[in-house]
């Protein structure tokens, strides 16, 4: 039986991405992949930082362009703009949208429904109140 050090501890899905893409937002701009490899401090092999980054580039929430033999990494998007693509996502996988979409808004606290109406709302001409 192989026993696990706390220093090896299994993550929760998606742990690791929400470290690099912190660790990407905290860049002064496109990062290496070992400068988030250091900025982490953890036991981390450069291949996975890699990896990592390699999958949050498929998903379209971080982008590279060639820095030298590597590449260096930028977030796509604030941390709202990255919710709403996770969001979008499921949705498209979704064959029924409808019923997604209708699940919900049933389920969004009056706050969240009040914001979701005044952001649907058509934007006012001017001199309208």
């Amino acid at each position: 039986m192989v026993e696990h050090s706390p220093r090896h501890r299994r993550r929760a899905q998606g742990e690791l991405e929400s470290l690099v893409l912190s660790a990407l937002r905290e860049a002064d701009g496109p990062a290496t992949a070992g400068w988030v490899q250091e900025r982490l401090g953890e036991d981390l092999a450069y291949t996975t930082v890699v990896t990592i980054l390699t999958r949050l580039l498929a998903k379209g929430a971080v982008t590279r362009e060639r820095a030298g033999r590597s590449f260096a990494w930028t977030p796509a998007s604030d941390h709202a703009g990255l919710a709403a693509h996770r969001m979008r996502r499921v949705l498209d996988a979704e064959s029924d949208r409808e019923a997604v979409l209708a699940s919900f808004v049933t389920g969004l606290g009056p706050d969240d429904e009040r914001l979701l109406r005044e952001l649907l709302r058509p934007p006012r001409s001017d001199g309208e109140d």
